[in-house]
């Protein structure tokens, strides 16, 4: 169960997909530089290596403990907790205003991307923190900036996401929990919380909740929501801790995935009341949470990133390793290894690619991001914020969905073996598959896409990206290896491909919006495809002319071809059934059908 950062492959994205060279010619961050950029991954790919990855297996096995409202987290957790905030690696976006770094976001998700391909049960807190952070930041008080985020960005106290109610769900709209005003400019907030990652836990000694809660005179819906801080322990005034706040757990998840980190029912207000502050305005709750939910769906993004990368590599080892059986067409004399059969290379180049493509995805959107804070041109600015907000939703939806795909196919690939918890393989699908559910379910990120993506500037921002992307595979389709060329040829298409489903899609909505509802999910998977593949080829490229990433264009320019041929073929077929426009979903019959089931 060894693990070994891939460093190199790491930084190669980060430029050839990321342009991350134009975000250190831009000034906008100082003594940001290629040495330093290298410095900081290979420091980080060390400290994941030696400390975090070791405790994955045994995290898993040994879970988190409730006992009378306190967590208590597997052995080594806290003290590699304390290790990783001591070397400064909760700080690395955060404000130099209140101690942070001020790296870019780009540098922090490829962090992010090893810490949890190292183990994602102990990163998705520090990625929770890491959007609390942003929330406040964006919309809170100075006051709530002074007292809180220097300990927040430092790790020194931990953040978490308050949202989900037992009777609500996904659906807002029927939240309950309440916050009524104390007249001295708290709030007395009450109500229950569910699945709150790191809602309780031993690795600190105050965690920082943000909570959505109602006003008495709220309106209704969505557009009655506020958000407030609620810390585990009050803060008095010179930052020392004060009284217990009364929020508590009362209960822990036993979940398929991620064992060792805490899935916390929060109970607020059950006694005296939990006192908390406003962020941002009354009623505008939601807009101040979307700051921080926006950057865990792409931070969700790289957990599945981060899942496939590990699966991969395990697949790999295991593959080299494994003997069994031989080639139909020569004389068996003794077992080989199974990675000299033709469909164990196969499921291997598959994960590959499809790694290789979300990471991509992912980095990408941190570059736009990225962009989108340190353009100094108004319109610049506007057009990298669309982009970002354009492929969020396919680099959550997309990367948690390979990182699902690419940890069962390691499960394959393993036999037998794969399915006997000893070997580590189960551990990955098991983690990988919450991905796909939370930060909005995969589903929900593909009408995202469709609704309010789409039409951002009146469709500028969508067209004009994929005009971006084709010019970019033009440069590839005069190159001498057919390898790229033919595949830069059967991209291209496959984007104007893209550009047709949206328009059926489009069309639908007007006639049928279930009908179009029902598509988004395939339209989502078959963008997905096309422009990882795209990526895949323009990092060829980039490592033909770049010493640094000279030694893997062999083995690139095969993903290259892979991509550009079976991703191609899948995603022009999701393209045909699109614009078909047949889909059994919205059958009345069906419909009919599943409804009976329900009283039979």
């Amino acid at each position: 169960m060894s693990y070994k950062t891939p460093v190199q492959d790491i930084e190669t994205l980060l430029y050839a997909v990321g342009d991350f060279d134009k975000t250190i010619q831009s000034g906008a961050f100082d003594d940001l530089s290629n040495d330093l950029v290298s410095a900081i991954l290979e420091e980080a790919g060390k400290f994941a290596d030696e400390n975090i990855a070791p405790m994955n297996w045994e995290g898993d096995q040994h879970g988190t403990l409730l006992n009378e409202g306190a967590v208590t987290t597997p052995p080594g957790w806290k003290e590699a907790y304390h290790a990783w905030c001591d070397a400064g690696w909760n700080s690395i976006t955060g404000d130099v205003e209140f101690d942070g770094q001020g790296m870019p976001i780009a540098l922090g998700m490829a962090t992010q991307d090893i810490w949890n391909s190292s183990s994602l049960a102990f990163s998705i807190g520090t990625l929770l923190t890491s959007g609390a952070v942003e929330a406040v930041s964006a919309h809170g008080s100075d006051a709530l900036k002074q007292k809180y985020l220097p300990k927040m960005i430092s790790g020194e106290w931990t953040g978490t996401m308050n949202l989900t109610e037992p009777q609500a769900g996904s659906d807002l709209n029927f939240m309950r929990t309440k916050a009524e005003p104390q007249g001295d400019g708290s709030y007395k907030i009450s109500g229950t919380k569910i699945f709150i990652t790191y809602g309780e836990h031993d690795m600190t000694d105050n965690i920082i909740h943000l909570v959505l809660a109602r006003l008495p005179d709220a309106p209704a819906g969505t557009r009655g929501i506020s958000l407030f801080l609620v810390p585990k322990f009050l803060v008095n005034d010179d930052g020392s801790l004060g009284n217990r706040n009364d929020v508590y757990c009362s209960g822990i998840e036993h979940k398929l995935g991620i064992h060792a980190s805490p899935t916390c029912t929060m109970k607020f207000g059950e006694k005296e009341g939990a006192i908390g502050w406003l962020i941002g305005e009354e009623n505008r709750g939601l807009a101040c949470m979307f700051t921080m939910m926006n950057n865990a769906r792409l931070g969700v993004g790289i957990q599945g990133v981060a899942i496939a990368e590990r699966a991969l590599q395990q697949a790999v080892r295991y593959a080299n390793e494994r003997k069994q059986g031989g080639r139909p067409d020569v004389e068996r004399t003794e077992m080989a290894s199974i990675i000299r059969h033709p469909d164990i290379r196969r499921m291997l180049m598959d994960m590959a690619a499809k790694t290789m493509a979300a990471r991509a995805i992912c980095y990408a959107t941190a570059h736009s991001l990225d962009a989108a804070h340190f353009s100094k041109d108004s319109d610049n600015k506007k057009q990298a914020h669309e982009l970002a907000s354009l492929l969020t939703p396919i680099a959550k939806a997309f990367s948690t969905d390979i990182g699902t795909e690419v940890a069962s196919t390691g499960i394959q690939i393993h036999g037998g073996m794969g399915y006997i918890e000893e070997t580590g393989a189960a551990q990955h699908l098991r983690d990988a598959r919450i991905c796909q559910i939370y930060e909005g379910t995969n589903g929900i990120q593909a009408i995202d896409l469709f609704m309010r993506k789409l039409p951002q500037s009146e469709g500028k921002c969508f067209e004009n990206y994929l005009q971006q992307m084709k010019d970019k595979m033009e440069a590839g389709q005069s190159h001498n290896d057919p390898k790229i060329s033919d595949s830069a040829k059967n991209i291209i298409s496959a984007l104007e491909n893209v550009k047709i489903s949206s328009t059926q899609l489009k069309k639908l909505q007007e006639e049928n919006l279930d009908l179009a509802l029902s598509h988004t999910t395939s339209f989502l998977r078959q963008f997905g495809l096309v422009i990882g593949s795209a990526y895949i080829l323009q990092t060829a490229l980039y490592s033909e002319k770049n010493e640094a990433a000279a030694s893997q264009i062999s083995w690139l320019k095969d993903l290259t071809n892979y991509a550009g041929t079976t991703f191609i073929c899948e995603a022009n077929g999701i393209g045909a059934l699109i614009q078909q426009n047949n889909n059994a979903v919205t059958s009345a019959d069906f419909t009919q059908w599943a409804l009976a089931q329900e009283t039979a």
